[in-house]
C-alpha cells in the first residue's frame, strides 16, 4: 500500500512539474505578443531617420494564433509566426504594393533583415525586443 502512494506522489510530482515548466516557456513567448517598433537595424550606410523618414516600421505579434503582421514604412505585411523557444522564424509573408517615395531603400532593408533573424531576446523589463541572425543582433524594437 505504501509503495503504491509512493508511486503515485512520484508520478503525480513528475506531471505537475512538466506542467510548470510548459507554463514557463509559454509565458516567455506571450512576451512576444503586442506591438514593437524599430529603433535600430545593423547594415545600411545610410542613417536610421534617413531610412525611414515618414513613419518606422512595426511588428505586432499574436502568439495564440502563430501571427505576425505590421508595416515596413509604406507596405503592411503579415504571415505566419514560428517560435521554439528564443528561436523564431518568418516564413514567406504576404505584402501589399503600394508605390513608396520615400523610404524604399529602408522598407527593403528592413524586410530583407527581418528573412535573415534566427532568434530573438525580450530585456527583462519587456520593453525592448532584438531579432538576432546567429549572434548579432540585427534589429531592435520598443514596446508601443
Amino acid at each position: 500500500m505504501m509503495k503504491k502512494i509512493f508511486t503515485l506522489i512520484f508520478f503525480s510530482s513528475i506531471l505537475f512539474s512538466c506542467n510548470v515548466f510548459k507554463c514557463k516557456k509559454t509565458d516567455a513567448v506571450s512576451k512576444l505578443d503586442g506591438t514593437w517598433e524599430l529603433n535600430y537595424i545593423t547594415g545600411p550606410r545610410i542613417t536610421f531617420d534617413g531610412l525611414y523618414p515618414d513613419k518606422k516600421p512595426t511588428i505586432t505579434f499574436n502568439t495564440k494564433d502563430n501571427q505576425v503582421s505590421g508595416n515596413s514604412s509604406c507596405n503592411n505585411y503579415t504571415g505566419k509566426l514560428v517560435v521554439d523557444g528564443n528561436k523564431i522564424d518568418f516564413t514567406p509573408m504576404a505584402m501589399t504594393k503600394m508605390m513608396c517615395l520615400n523610404g524604399q531603400q529602408g522598407e527593403q532593408t528592413y524586410m530583407s533583415t527581418l528573412q535573415k533573424i534566427t532568434s530573438y531576446d525580450i530585456t527583462d523589463d519587456g520593453k525592448t525586443l532584438n531579432l538576432i541572425s546567429g549572434d548579432i543582433a540585427m534589429m531592435r524594437f520598443t514596446k508601443k
